[in-house]
């Protein structure tokens, strides 16, 4: 119970729905989410401790960048919940800015290392059960 008290605390700032939107999109720079977001760093990374702590985001450190994931987002618990949160989002104009943004930023050059994707932690979630279905046939 204390998880799933954790989770819906996290789920509950407007910052961190904005964040959480774009790591539905794959793996961020925090400068990227800074970036977006259009807040001072300190900020963003205070939203990101709490989203770490309270088990929704994951983060590895690369050199002097630190990037961003969603937590566990393949299996167990949270995938359900972050397949919620894609079609829940999509309905938002804030949110849709942000990933319009985000598409912009990486297309152009900023920082990311990444590329655009369209919610793979949710399509991901199929994908990745049916192809483990199949190779355990």
């Amino acid at each position: 119970m204390q998880n799933l008290t954790g989770y819906f605390k996290g789920l509950a700032d407007s910052n961190r729905l904005r964040i959480l939107n774009l790591l539905l999109h794959g793996e961020r720079c925090g400068c990227d989410i800074q970036y977006i977001m259009g807040t001072s760093q300190p900020n963003v990374s205070r939203h990101l401790t709490y989203l770490k702590h309270c088990g929704l985001v994951a983060d590895r450190r690369e050199g002097f960048r630190v990037f961003y994931s969603l937590a566990g987002h393949r299996q167990g618990a949270l995938a359900p919940l972050f397949e919620f949160l894609g079609k829940a989002f999509k309905n938002e104009e804030t949110l849709r800015k942000d990933a319009r943004k985000l598409k912009q930023a990486i297309t152009t050059g900023s920082c990311t290392v990444s590329e655009w994707r369209t919610y793979p932690a949710v399509t991901r979630t199929r994908s990745t059960a049916a192809s483990g279905a199949r190779a355990r046939a």
